[in-house]
């Protein structure tokens, strides 16, 4: 028997997830999005996937300019998770003009997130309400330290660093 959306979505919520904000600058506009369903998808060539909601008003933005920052958000961060995400309600022209980014790229990257992932996006394939977007990278910048902001169990939460375990695998 299959779940019903509504049990999938209570499972879907116990999973962790790193929060991201994805951004986008072209001839179609700039924009972000927060998203938490980006994940690695092979170092050969370097290539992740990020799911985009086809009924968001930017994801023909995202698709049409081609080019899109993964901007993974750190601990200190929840209030741009929020902003992106569109409970804020402040203009999306509005939340550039902060000082948060470093404007010496072609799109827009946080100052300050752990890992900030610059690529084209390849193929888009579109599966039920949203578009599973295949992003070849092409530069990345991380930064060490600090806490990584995680969505868990329909909240914002702060992951520590730890140090690697002795003996595990890589």
């Amino acid at each position: 028997m299959s779940p019903d959306q509504a049990q999938f979505r209570e499972a879907m919520a116990h999973l962790p997830a790193a929060v991201n904000i994805l951004t986008t600058n072209g001839p179609n506009g700039r924009c972000g999005i927060t998203v938490s369903a980006v994940c690695s998808v092979t170092d050969d060539p370097p290539t992740v996937l990020v799911c985009v909601n086809r009924g968001s008003a930017m994801h023909d933005v995202f698709r049409a300019n081609g080019r899109v920052c993964v901007n993974v958000l750190g601990g200190a961060q929840q209030d741009l998770a929020l902003h992106f995400a569109g409970a804020t309600r402040v203009p999306m022209a509005e939340r550039f003009t902060w000082d948060v980014w470093d404007r010496a790229h072609d799109l827009p990257v946080l100052k300050d997130a752990l890992v900030s992932a610059i690529g084209t996006v390849t193929h888009a394939v579109p599966m039920g309400s949203h578009s599973v977007l295949f992003v070849d990278i092409e530069r990345i910048r991380t930064r060490s330290g600090g806490q990584s902001l995680v969505y868990f169990n329909r909240a914002f939460h702060r992951l520590d660093a730890t140090p690697p375990v002795p003996g595990a695998s890589r």
